[in-house]
């Protein structure tokens, strides 16, 4: 909820629920930062119908990958120590 481009997520707790499974296959096939990126940019233009440019999906995308990849890197290192 630290990102909330539409402005109601103290309001609406499921707002961006749409966005979550695409997103995470995007993640689980590997796509790029970039790639990710370009899906929030198209999920804000054509889902929400907001103008992207000011909401910085890109950073947003440098967020999720940072997080996958830890989350990765955490689940590799539990999976070895098994």
């Amino acid at each position: 909820m630290s990102w909330d481009p539409v402005g109601v997520a103290d309001l609406v707790q499921d707002e961006y629920d749409c966005m979550l499974v695409p997103l995470l296959q995007r993640l689980r096939g590997g796509a790029s930062q970039t790639e990710i990126g370009e899906f929030l940019w198209h999920e804000l233009e054509d889902h929400f119908g907001l103008d992207p440019l000011g909401l910085r999906p890109e950073a947003m995308a440098a967020r999720v990958t940072a997080w996958w990849t830890a989350a990765d890197q955490r689940f590799d290192r539990m999976g070895s120590q098994g």
